[in-house]
């Protein structure tokens, strides 16, 4: 059984190397952007033609998006896919934060050629450092929650972890339904210019 793993932040970005240590040398190959890919959400690249480059033995870095990133190896690189994981995504990915994510868009890739895909955000509370090494933890027990539940055809798993400090609790976890209201967005305006404002915050602390 062969699990790509992927991401929408790059393949250099430390949130990939996390998963790498979450897997614990299964049969895995990496997959993942050449560029930071973030809020792309599900776009395909239809031209200009997709450098992959080979990196080592298993890792492969792709000039194009997460989806890109799926269906290439699904396609071109192994036939025994069965597993997709993706992440860990700096910033989180609620509600309809989904349809525009990158992060999320790589598992609805490997969903639609019914393969399941768990997509991992976190939130990061501003310019605060997170313990890395508990993000790896908590997603490791996360995943082996996951993997025990069953998943309908087609479906996929979207977690988002709560900002990460060495000597907290181990957080509950809560499912929840997709939400459908609107992003909070705010827009700083010069001029002619919008520049996009998103309230993270505000976000997280609704889904909960």
């Amino acid at each position: 059984m062969t699990i790509i793993l992927t991401n929408d932040d790059g393949i250099d970005a430390p949130g990939i190397q996390a998963l790498v240590k979450v897997v614990n040398n299964k049969n895995v190959i990496i997959a993942a952007p050449q560029e930071y890919q973030s809020s792309y959400g599900y776009q395909v690249t239809t031209h200009p033609p997709i450098n992959l480059q080979h990196r080592s033995e298993v890792e492969y870095k792709i000039a194009g998006t997460p989806a890109d990133c799926v269906t290439i190896p699904i396609k071109q690189i192994c036939e025994d896919v069965k597993f997709v994981l993706s992440g860990i995504n700096a910033g989180v990915n609620l509600g309809v934060d989904a349809y525009i994510s990158g992060t999320v868009a790589a598992v609805r890739e490997a969903a639609m050629h019914s393969i399941p895909g768990i997509a991992i955000s976190l939130y990061p509370k501003s310019k605060l450092n997170y313990d890395r090494d508990l993000a790896t933890k908590w997603t490791s027990e996360i995943l082996a929650n996951l993997l025990e539940r069953p998943l309908e055809p087609g479906g996929f798993w979207n977690v988002n972890l709560p900002h990460l400090l060495l000597g907290d609790t181990d957080p509950e976890v809560v499912f929840f339904q997709p939400c459908t209201k609107p992003l909070p967005v705010n827009y700083r305006i010069e001029g002619d210019n919008f520049h996009y404002g998103d309230e993270d915050g505000k976000r997280f602390s609704e889904a909960h």
